[in-house]
């Protein structure tokens, strides 16, 4: 299990209704895409950071462990904002408003990759994924959604055994050895990823599969509360922005 995956389902929000952190998560998102850099996109990256550390629970530290990916994303789309390639300066030169327009771009995309970790760190996909047929996907479309999901991380687990057993006969020593180990593990895994969607196959259809898998879903209910406490806080930091916005521009 990836670490965010174990986070979701040890989440102080656990019990919660997936809609309830959905109004909030994906709201602090739209927000974070829709309002104006500074300070709008701002605000909600604190708001954001505020809520995973604060009532969500979110440790610090596995926080920062899946956060740095997006963010080196972000900051890689970015920095082509600051040059400028061809023109009567040069091939490369600076470009005109370039730390402003980076500035507003890594502000808008850290912030609403903050908005989906806090949906990812507080909901679990197997409480998530069932209740969309409710929502009116297509059970197909969601069967086929569950069975990825399991099998991504039963393939992790045989990347990782293979790994540790390549390591273990010191298949890592030199680098031509670490190149055939690599070639190696990607048959190994190509072979067995193969075998275990047989072997599922057969499995589900001696347990009568009819083309629909019926899981068990943890009750829970939307939170009226929580639901109204969440629109009035994405409400709050549209307002403030939209005063902040006059002075600080």
């Amino acid at each position: 299990m990836l670490p965010i995956d174990a986070a979701a389902h040890s989440s102080h929000w656990r019990r919660r209704h997936p809609v309830d952190k959905a109004v909030l998560a994906l709201g602090l998102t739209v927000l974070a895409i829709s309002l104006p850099p500074w300070p709008g996109a701002a605000l909600v990256l604190v708001t954001a950071l505020a809520v995973l550390l604060g009532p969500a629970r979110v440790p610090g530290r596995r926080l920062w462990r899946a956060y740095r990916v997006p963010l080196g994303f972000c900051v890689t789309g970015a920095l082509p904002l600051l040059v400028r390639v061809g023109g009567p300066g040069g091939f490369l030169t600076a470009a005109d408003g370039g730390p402003v327009r980076a500035g507003e771009l890594l502000l808008r995309t850290s912030a609403a990759s903050l908005g989906v970790l806090l949906f990812a760190f507080t909901t679990p996909m197997s409480d998530l994924l069932p209740r969309l047929v409710r929502a009116g996907v297509p059970a197909p479309v969601v069967d086929v959604a569950l069975v990825t999901y399991r099998m991504s991380f039963l393939l992790l687990d045989s990347v990782r055994r293979v790994r540790e057993a390549q390591a273990s006969r010191l298949g890592h020593t030199t680098r031509a050895a670490a190149w055939r180990s690599l070639g190696g593990l990607g048959a190994t895994a190509f072979v067995r990823a193969f075998d275990r969607a047989a072997r599922l196959q057969t499995g589900l259809a001696g347990r009568g599969y009819d083309g629909t898998l019926r899981v068990l879903v943890p009750e829970a209910r939307v939170s009226v509360p929580f639901t109204a406490a969440s629109v009035a806080l994405l409400a709050a930091l549209a307002a403030l922005t939209l005063v902040l916005e006059g002075p600080l521009s």
